[in-house]
This record gives C-alpha cells, sequence and structure tokens, in this order.
C-alpha cells in the first residue's frame, strides 16, 4: 500500500480535510457591547476631546466643514492616548492609491527626548504624511526623481485599530496628493465627488421649498460576493496565486445545475469562518448584516448596512482585506476575482447608491404616491439622464481583465448600461411624457389563502435581476461591479453625472421660475423633455437575451465588451468637459488615470500568459507525457497480444494516445501563438494599441488553448494529474 508521504498532493490534501476535526464552538459576545471598540467613534471623541475640540471636530465630520487646524494637536493627543491604552505602538495613514487595494506605512509613537523614550504624536503627525509617490501607479504623474507626494487626514472617516499578532495599528483614514497636488488616489475624487452632488442637490431642494437641510450625502451599500476554497488547494495552483483565476479545468459533472447552493445551509467551517470575520468587522464599526451561500459552489455574500459613500468605501476595503486575514486562520482561500472558476458564475458586488439630506430624508424614497412628489421625479429625471448621457462613462468605471468575464455571461448584467424602473414609476413617466395626469397606483396585497399566515404588502416594483442598474425601492442598484474593485471610481462616475444633470434640471427650473411658471408646471414641462430624450435607457426586460442586444443598438446605446475599448470612454470629450466641470478631476488627472487603466490590463492580461505558458510546460505537459509514455508501453505490449479481445482493447488504447498526442501538440503550438502575441504587443509603444492589440489576440487565445488542457484533465489517470480539479475545490472543504 502507498504511504501517505508518497501521494500526489492532491490526493494528500483530501485525506487531511476527511479527517480534519470539528470546530470548538466559541463565545458568544452581543454584539452591540463590543460593536466599534476599534474606532476612533463619536463616543470616545466625545469622552477624551474638551467639548469645544469635540464640536468642532464634530462639525467637520457631520456638516463638511472645513477642519480647524487649531484643535489638531489635541485631536492627535486624544487619539494616541486611547490608541495606547488598547496596546497599540504604530499609528499609519491608511490610503487607497490606484492598485485597488490599501497602503500603509507603520511609524512607531516612540520618540527620545533627551535620552528618554517617550511617546508621542503630533497634530502635524495626524494631518500629514509623506510617502514615496513615485512608487505607486500614477500613469506618469509621478517619476522616481518627483517621489515626494502627500496623505492628508480624512476626519470624515473614524480611525481604527488593526490588531496584529503582537499588538495593534492605529489606521487613519487618509487622500494621497502628489506634491503639486493632484489626486493620486480613489478616495479624493470620490470627496470631490460627493462635494458636488451636496451643491447640486441642495439648490434643488432650496428651489422646492426647503430651508431646513444643509447638506446632502450620498450613500451606498455594498453586497460583496467571494469564494472560499481550501488554501492546500490554492497553493498548488499558480493560475489562481498569481491571476486571481484557473486559467485551465474541466467543469465538474454537479456545477450548479442543481440550484442547491443559493440560501442552503452553510457548512461548520465556512460559518465558523464568517462568524469570526463578522467579528472582527464589528469591533471596526463596519455593520455586517447578511450572510448568505450565492449560486455557484463555494460563493458566498457579505452585505453591510449602508453608510456615507467615503466610509462605506473604506468599509468595503476593510472587508475585503480581513476575510482573506480571517481566511487564512481556517485554512481557507478567499477568491474576490470576478470569475475564478469557468462555467460556474462569477462574482459581483452590488453598489446600492442612494441620496440622503442632513435631515435624514431619502431623497430617492418615492413615498407612497411617487406621481405626486415632484421634487422625487425631478431627482430620478436627473438621474436617467446622467446614465442616458454618461453609461459608456459608467462602463468604463467598472472595467476590467477580471470583470470582462463576467459581464454579459447569462449570470451578470451585460456591459450595455441601461436602467429598471419598475412597472409603476414606468406609467408615471410615460403619463407624464405624454402631457396626461399621472394616475395613482393602488397598494396590492398578496393573500396566500392560508389561515395561519398574513397578507403582505406587494413592492412597488419587481426585482429585475438582469438589469445592471436598477431602481429597487429607495436606492438604485448598480450590479456591474466587480468582486475585486474599489467602489470609489464607479461611485465617482455616478456622482459627478449625477450632480451635472441635477444642476441642468436646477437651470431651467429657475428659468421657468423668474419667468412667472408656477413650481409644479415648470417642472413637470421640464421633465416631460427629459423623460421623452432619456427614454432609450429605460429597459424592463431580460437584459441576458439577444433580442435586447440588438434592440440596444438600434436605440443606440453603446455595447463595450472589453475593457480595452471601454476605457476610451475616459478621454472622451464630453467626458472629460463634465468631470473637469464638476470639479471632480482636472484633465492631468482624468489622463494620468486612463494610463494607469491601460497598464494595469496590459500586466493583467501578460501576467495571465506567461503564468498559463508556465503551467501547461511545467504542470499539465510533464503529467500529460508521463501518461503517453504509460500508454506506449501498453500499445506496446497488447501488439504481442492475438486475439480478437485484445484487438478491440488494443484499439481503445491506440485512440486514446491518439487523443493523448493530439491534445500535447495544439498545447506546444498553442503556447508558441501566446508567446508570440505577447512579443508582439511588446512591440508597440502607444498604451491604447497594445492594450487593443492583447485584448484582440490573448483573451481568445487563452480560450481557445485552455481546450485541450481541460480535455487531458479528463484522460489522464487521476494519480498523475497534478493540479486540483474543480470538482476538489469546489466540494470539498
Amino acid at each position: 500500500m502507498q504511504k501517505t508521504s508518497a501521494l500526489n498532493p492532491r490526493k494528500k490534501i483530501l485525506l487531511d480535510l476527511a479527517e480534519r476535526k470539528s470546530f470548538p464552538a466559541a463565545e458568544f459576545h452581543c454584539t452591540t457591547k463590543y460593536f466599534g471598540e476599534n474606532t476612533f467613534n463619536e463616543q470616545n471623541m466625545r469622552e477624551r476631546l474638551p467639548k469645544e475640540t469635540y464640536e468642532k471636530l464634530l462639525a467637520t465630520i457631520k456638516k463638511g466643514e472645513k477642519l480647524d487646524m487649531n484643535i489638531a494637536n489635541t485631536v492627535a493627543h486624544a487619539m494616541k492616548e486611547w490608541a495606547l491604552s488598547k496596546g497599540v505602538s504604530h499609528y499609519t495613514h491608511w490610503f487607497q492609491p490606484q492598485t485597488g487595494l490599501t497602503a500603509e506605512k507603520h511609524d512607531a509613537f516612540l520618540e527620545i527626548d533627551n535620552g528618554i523614550p517617550v511617546e508621542r504624536f503630533r497634530g502635524n503627525q495626524l494631518v500629514q504624511g509623506e510617502p514615496d509617490a513615485s512608487s505607486f501607479p500614477s500613469g506618469g504623474s509621478r517619476t522616481t526623481f518627483e517621489a515626494r507626494g502627500y496623505t492628508m487626514w480624512d476626519p470624515s472617516s473614524p480611525a481604527f485599530i488593526v490588531e496584529g499578532p503582537r499588538g495593534g495599528i492605529l489606521c487613519i483614514p487618509s487622500v494621497f496628493i502628489s506634491y503639486t497636488g493632484e489626486a493620486l488616489d480613489k478616495k479624493t475624487p470620490l470627496l470631490r465627488s460627493m462635494g458636488a452632488i451636496n451643491r447640486a442637490a441642495l439648490r434643488l431642494l432650496h428651489l422646492f421649498g426647503n430651508t431646513t437641510a444643509t447638506r446632502v450625502v450620498t450613500t451606498i451599500g455594498t453586497e460583496q460576493e467571494y469564494f472560499l476554497i481550501d488554501k492546500a488547494f490554492y497553493n498548488l495552483r499558480p493560475d489562481l496565486q498569481h491571476t486571481g483565476r484557473t486559467l485551465i479545468g474541466a467543469h465538474p459533472p454537479n456545477g450548479q445545475q442543481l440550484d442547491d447552493h443559493y440560501f442552503g445551509a452553510i457548512k461548520e467551517r465556512v460559518l465558523a469562518f464568517m462568524q469570526d470575520a463578522e467579528r472582527e468587522l464589528y469591533k471596526l464599526g463596519v455593520p455586517a448584516k447578511t450572510r448568505h451561500n450565492e449560486v455557484a459552489p463555494h460563493q458566498f455574500e457579505i452585505v453591510p448596512i449602508y453608510g456615507e459613500a467615503n466610509v462605506a468605501a473604506d468599509r468595503n476595503q476593510l472587508t475585503m482585506e480581513l476575510l482573506k486575514k480571517i481566511g487564512n486562520r481556517y485554512g481557507l482561500a478567499v477568491l474576490l476575482h470576478e470569475k475564478p472558476f469557468t462555467k460556474v458564475n462569477g462574482s459581483g458586488k452590488h453598489n446600492n447608491w442612494s441620496m440622503e439630506d442632513s435631515d435624514g430624508n431619502n431623497l430617492l424614497d418615492p413615498g407612497d404616491t411617487p406621481e405626486q412628489n415632484v421634487q422625487f421625479l425631478v431627482f430620478l429625471v436627473a438621474i436617467l439622464r446622467a446614465v442616458h448621457n454618461y453609461g459608456d462613462l459608467l462602463r468604463m468605471s467598472i472595467a476590467s481583465a477580471g470583470n470582462d468575464h463576467r459581464l454579459g455571461a447569462n449570470e451578470a448584467p451585460p456591459a450595455i448600461i441601461s436602467v429598471f424602473l419598475g412597472e409603476r414609476l414606468n406609467k408615471i413617466l410615460d403619463a407624464i411624457k405624454e402631457g396626461q395626469a399621472a394616475a395613482a397606483t393602488d397598494e396590492q396585497i398578496i393573500d396566500l389563502g392560508l389561515a395561519n399566515l398574513p397578507s403582505i404588502l406587494r413592492d412597488h416594483t419587481d426585482r429585475n435581476r438582469t438589469s445592471p442598474f436598477a431602481f429597487t425601492g429607495q436606492k438604485f442598484e448598480f450590479r456591474a461591479v466587480g468582486s475585486s474593485a474599489s467602489v470609489s471610481l464607479p461611485n465617482t462616475i455616478l456622482n459627478a453625472a449625477v450632480a451635472e444633470s441635477i444642476s441642468l434640471l436646477a437651470d431651467e427650473i429657475e428659468g421657468a421660475l423668474q419667468r412667472g411658471a408656477e413650481l409644479k408646471d415648470a417642472a413637470l414641462q421640464i421633465l416631460q423633455k427629459y423623460i421623452r430624450e432619456t427614454e432609450p435607457v429605460r429597459f424592463e426586460g431580460n437584459n441576458y437575451s439577444d433580442d435586447w442586444a440588438r434592440e440596444a443598438e438600434r436605440r443606440n446605446l453603446p455595447n463595450i465588451k472589453r475593457t480595452a475599448a471601454a476605457l476610451r470612454a475616459f478621454v472622451e470629450k464630453k467626458n472629460m468637459h463634465m468631470l473637469i466641470r464638476q470639479g471632480v478631476f482636472t484633465e492631468h488627472e482624468i489622463i494620468a488615470r486612463y494610463n494607469t487603466k491601460l497598464e494595469q490590463y496590459i500586466t493583467s492580461l501578460q501576467i495571465e500568459a506567461d503564468t498559463f505558458c508556465n503551467l501547461i510546460e511545467t504542470r499539465v505537459l510533464p503529467a500529460a507525457i508521463d501518461y503517453q509514455e504509460q500508454l506506449l508501453n501498453v500499445v506496446s505490449l497488447m501488439q504481442a497480444v492475438q486475439s480478437s479481445l485484445a484487438d478491440a482493447a488494443l484499439n481503445h488504447e491506440k485512440a486514446l494516445l491518439g487523443q493523448i498526442n493530439s491534445s500535447i501538440a495544439e498545447l506546444i503550438t498553442g503556447c508558441g501563438a501566446i508567446r508570440h502575441a505577447v512579443e508582439k504587443a511588446e512591440a508597440i509603444e502607444a498604451l491604447p494599441e497594445k492594450a487593443e492589440q492583447l485584448s484582440d489576440t490573448i483573451v481568445d487565445l487563452l480560450a481557445k488553448v485552455r481546450g485541450p488542457a481541460d480535455a487531458l484533465e479528463c484522460l489522464v489517470p487521476d494519480d498523475l494529474w497534478p493540479l486540483p480539479k474543480y470538482s476538489e475545490m469546489l466540494y470539498v472543504i
């Protein structure tokens, strides 16, 4: 009998998993007792700051007022004392460069004062840091000899403590700018876009007689999807390690056809991981609300309660980081790639977007009678205009090599950006368009006819899961965002486009009022015009269908399927003008970001190509050649045997050998073609052309050449195959 140590590594993993013990029950603590204990929240501020300092800082956080630099030293000292009381020795300015990840440099509170060690944290250290700007993606904004950059504290997002194995780190959410003041991060433009929304929306509210609201913010809630596989399997898959997705792998007999994973019972190991992750998130003030199994095997989702856009974006970055960190404790790899496994559903991040004023009113709440809520209708039509006029820019904002594999794959929205409103709102808009009074729609009751169950009110809109941008009651759900992406850019673009449209409608309403029109009459007349103009972007049907793709073309809606083409929208004149007018980007910042996104796309495809060829040549072909040698020996022996039975078996072995030979030859040829395509692209200097070249060749070649590798997986004996299979990664945990 073979010893465990001599087993194929895959087999050893399976044996180890079979012998794994149950997870001990953790001690339960009421969430509210420790929620936010690792954040410098309002309670800590109130307890540790002088009243005047607390009120000034709160005005900055709640009202968006400029930070009074005179309070910085007091706040820094209080923050340090709180951090020291929790075992913290270092602090960092925590920011979001254009990598899509977060960045941090740890500095100790320790200083030496006349030979005596002391712990200090000054106001200038809280407010400003200085990382090397040339070492982050900048699209050419910073070079090695122009390395200076600054991080600056964002007081609107609470400082927090990340617990390490030997003490904590005080993390100060920050923006990241260059020496010349250009934004080098994802948060600065988001904050600018929130300012644009605030200015435009307040102006419109004032036109409608609202005199109490002093601020409008955008809110988002992110539905984060991810896969879990055993870390031991992950460590045997170089493609997952280097690209985030499996570049080869035969589909198992049972993928997701039985529809038995969605909302199914959560396995013990996974549930323990989820509960631990939630506990850490709660300490950081992240209000995780929902957890469940998703559609694909070993796919899951975590959903927080919504929050202000910049804070929610920070929380989503924290969530992704913590999922990976806690996964390691449980021997699990958390896969955030949009399509880690072919032929099963990929992962997205539904971005639930709305607007809220300082009085706590949701500006996208239609109320019980939306047909009479003219203010709501103006905001609604402004959003329709934003999506209609800047759909290509929204498509750009969610473009990535990973998301290209997911969009339009009958599991996620297509690359065509359209809006779903639901039957009730569509009827109201159609009535206004025709100059008719919008009729009220009675609430409808669902009665199951069962005596022991209550009747319920039916929602005003159904849920169209195929729509990329759907109204879902009091918010819009932007469903095309990729699971691994930062939500900052999509929300920056959405905020800017909506702010421009609100400003335009406010201009026209103001003009009509100055000419003596009544507010309601003026608003309805202007709405009528823009409802007609934006009608092409409204679609209530199946976004997955080929009929919709043809209809979208007739409506002149862009259908941009790949990132290389989608990124061009960033530098289209109309889009640049809008972003610059709204004060969200400068022209130089747009061009720099465009170049950065091109570089990232190019690099992603080059890494995939190199990883694929290396995987084929060092793992797949050696296993296939070993089996080829075995078959040759079998055929040679069988040819010496003369019988009809032996002839039948010989023919079978020869046919099998022919399949192996053919697949090996195809892989060798295919890898050569991939390497040639990469070399050809590398000779192109211009980034847009290089990206297009790789998009037109590498993406299709990788999909084609994996075919014979997947075929070999089904032919080569299990003991010889070196890579964990889909049937193992997606079903054994």
